[in-house]
């Protein structure tokens, strides 16, 4: 009877995961929703809409300005997704591509016209309204309607805006607020209420002091009048002298943000008039999602493989888990609405590892545990309560680097970092859960032999710590080298990195055609016809819809290039020179995007080092995990020189990839050593203590790496050949993640636990 239970349990568990499957592939509903044709692409596997600005009355604004424009720009569209991407056209124009949306009139509606926003106040000098309230009711009960017969509701204007400046009634433009965001703060009662944070600059804060004393005096609002409509008008409940001050009364957080959102796009330096939006096609063809997803497929079966070849029965529960996973995250990341791009993918990609690398360290316990004479029951439960805390911490630490890279990130290492942490959670419940209730039902229902789970065999003992010079040599001869390259390049006039359009930009070149040409085709005519003529090896090509227009994106061509590029075309398609536009454009990744990166990284690194000394209670785990980290950012950036590699959006998510991974690996041999530590007390014990802990974990790191990479392998080999320049470097940081966790990252915990006194001499330890 007890049998059966559990035979109904797995009939039961088969169901879910076939329901799962289908939802994945086929979806819910009318609209699919849960499948993988719902999920929101990004511009460079699905396209989506550009909208170009034009700057008002300034052929040539200043590069500070039109900078902190497209930041602030960035900061607003991020509303629409993640990976919407904001540059610059020419002198004075701005381009926003916003991926996984096509109404570009719905865009630009809530979009409104950035940089026209005012602070008014209620009254004007002789007491008189600048605005009312209509009800649309007059007081005699009419409809009250405008002279087109609209209905007058909400509050209105009752002057012009020049009229208003004039006469000294607008207390402040949108460029005198320095701050704008969504926060809680505690009201009266006790509880927490979403709230506008305003600060203003120096200036504003003098001009709003002065208008809130006299509103506050006459029991006044000030109204915020934004794109022609009113979007807040709050009463004034103090004199307001410091520069800060809140807007209150917010409906919900999401209203709060939205309305920091308008004030933020209204405080633009520069005055934006919209020239033209279009939709336009995907950047990496059509071929991307196809072979990402055969990729996928046979990286899911070489793991699937492995896990049985090498773990039994236990295998098939890891292999079921993660099914289960690619079906939630599937599901998860169509109902979140999250869009996907490359960097999104590489966090899927970490994540599944994780997944992976949570059933390996427990199936790995669980081996050990039957090798030390447990019964299979008793070898499954010490396996999971031991393997936990390694778990735990490893998937914890990434996860501070992934929450703080969401807060503080912007564009695609914000998409990078929700997919990371949507795959993290989700991999700790099938690993913890999912296969631990699999993996229970087979047992429930009579798999019991060890025969079927496997034995550890003995682990053969490196002396890791008497090597480690040889170990460290190694690492520093290959960034020395990388170092040396670079410096060749640059010297060449090639660059130390080649660079590509994300970070310096290039000519943005709009073609007409006499047809509409599918992308496949121009990928294989057209692209290479301007590649040859212009000398060039990098172009993205995007398609205008229902046009005849193609943009083609290139490193900045000279006036001689874009004259070879204009000749190919009118020779072998027929498009005259007034039928090609070229202008120059910057960078995606704007300078304020890479400080916020940047600065994301170290607070991230911060927090990781607190935490592991909190929990390891060293800090010196912690020192010697960031010096590690260090060590495979600086193996993956020289790979990129060694190979030139275009470095652009997917390099910082290649490196966010690795630092994720690699720290993960670490923190389950330290964890190891921290099992172990009471064994130590001098320094040949501490020797002794590094060299068994990392011989206990080799195993679990080499299996964890090894099926990490099958999936990467998977995409170089099936990917287009954006998606192999992505997973060539990946495959690069996994090995070396591998590397530093076994032959770096406790050496060094070593060295700084016996302050180097043993470093230099003949012998590790006396």
């Amino acid at each position: 009877m007890k049998r059966l239970k559990y035979v109904l349990a797995l009939i039961l568990a088969l169901g879910l995961l076939g329901g799962l499957g289908y939802a994945a592939v086929n979806g819910l509903g009318a609209d699919k929703s849960g499948s993988l044709s719902s999920i929101d692409l990004g511009l460079d596997l699905a396209g989506g809409v550009s909208i170009t600005y034009e700057v008002v009355g300034d052929e040539n604004p200043s590069k500070e300005d039109m900078s902190d424009t497209i930041f602030k720009l960035q900061q607003r569209v991020q509303q629409y997704s993640t990976e919407a991407q904001v540059y610059q056209e020419g002198s004075n124009r701005i381009n926003i591509e916003i991926p996984g949306v096509s109404d570009a009139n719905k865009i630009l509606e809530d979009l409104g016209q950035p940089g026209n926003l005012y602070f008014i106040a209620q009254t004007d000098a002789s007491g008189n309204d600048n605005y009312t309230y209509h009800s649309g009711i007059t007081e005699d009960g009419n409809l009250e309607t405008t002279e087109e017969g609209n209905l007058i509701f909400g509050w209105k204007l009752n002057k012009e805006i020049e009229e208003l400046q004039a006469e000294g009634s607008i207390v402040l433009g949108g460029n005198d607020v320095s701050v704008a965001q969504a926060v809680y703060q505690q009201d009266s009662y006790g509880a927490q209420e979403p709230v506008v944070s305003l600060e203003f600059t120096e200036a504003g804060a003098k001009a709003f002091a002065d208008a809130t004393t006299k509103a506050y005096a006459n029991g006044e609002s000030i109204g915020i009048y934004y794109d022609g409509k009113f979007i807040s008008v709050p009463n004034v409940q103090a004199a307001i002298t410091d520069g800060k001050a809140v807007i209150t009364g917010m409906e919900s957080y999401e209203a709060a943000d939205n309305l920091a959102s308008m004030i933020r796009i209204g405080g633009l330096k520069l005055q934006l008039n919209e020239l033209r939006s279009n939709v336009v096609g995907a950047q990496l063809g059509s071929d991307a999602i196809r072979t990402s997803l055969i990729a996928a497929a046979v990286g899911f079966a070489l793991i699937a493989l492995f896990m049985i070849v090498f773990f039994r029965i236990l295998g098939v529960s890891a292999t079921l888990a993660l099914a289960f996973y690619s079906g939630l995250m599937v599901f998860l990341l169509s109902a979140f609405e999250m869009t996907l791009t490359l960097p999104g993918i590489a966090g899927i990609i970490l994540s599944i590892g994780m997944a992976v690398d949570a059933n390996v360290l427990v199936f790995s316990r669980i081996k050990e545990e039957i090798r030390s004479g447990k019964a299979v029951d008793e070898a499954r439960k010490n396996g999971y309560n031991k393997a936990l805390s390694s778990i735990l911490d490893g998937n914890i630490t990434t996860l501070i680097v992934a929450a703080v890279l969401w807060f503080l990130g912007t564009g695609s290492i914000k998409g990078f970092a929700e997919t990371l942490i949507l795959g993290i959670i989700l991999s700790m419940f099938t690993a913890l859960v999912v296969t631990r209730t699999i993996t229970s039902i087979f047992y429930g229902i009579g798999l019991q032999s060890p025969v079927l789970y496997g034995k550890a065999k003995e682990t053969p003992k490196v002396d890791f710590v008497g090597k480690r010079k040889l170990f460290y040599g190694i690492s520093c001869a290959i960034i020395i080298a990388g170092v040396v390259v670079m410096g060749i390049n640059a010297g060449a006039g090639k660059g130390a990195f080649n660079y590509s359009l994300d970070f310096v930009g290039g000519t943005s070149t709009t073609v007409t055609f006499d047809r509409q040409y599918e992308l496949a085709e121009l990928e294989q005519t057209v692209a290479n016809d301007i590649k040859s003529a212009a000398g060039i090896n990098e172009i993205l090509i995007q398609t205008v819809t229902g046009t005849n227009q193609v943009i083609f994106k290139t490193t900045t061509l000279s006036v001689s290039q874009r004259e070879a590029v204009e000749n190919i075309l009118e020779a072998n398609y027929g498009v005259t020179s007034d039928n090609v536009a070229a202008e120059t454009i910057s960078g995606v990744i704007s300078s304020e995007m890479r400080s916020s990166a940047i600065e994301a990284l170290v607070i991230a690194l911060i927090l990781m080092l607190i935490y592991i000394w909190i929990r390891f209670k060293d800090i010196k785990f912690g020192a010697a995990a960031i010096i590690a980290l260090a060590h495979d950012a600086l193996i993956v950036i020289v790979s990129y020189a060694f190979t030139r590699l275009a470095v652009g959006n997917t390099f910082i998510a290649v490196v966010l990839t690795i630092i994720g991974y690699s720290i993960n690996d670490t923190i389950v041999t330290f964890d190891r050593i921290r099992e172990n530590q009471h064994l130590a007390t001098g320094k040949k014990e501490m020797a002794e203590l590094v060299n068994t802990s990392v011989s206990q974990t080799v195993t679990r790191s080499l299996f964890t790496s090894i099926t990490t990479f099958f999936t990467v392998l998977a995409l170089y080999i099936f990917g287009v050949a954006d998606i192999k320049a992505f997973a060539l470097p990946l495959m690069v940081g996994v090995i070396s993640g591998t590397y530093s966790s076994i032959f770096v990252a406790s050496p060094m915990w070593y060295d700084l636990k016996t302050g180097f006194k043993t470093f230099f001499s003949k012998k590790t330890a006396e």
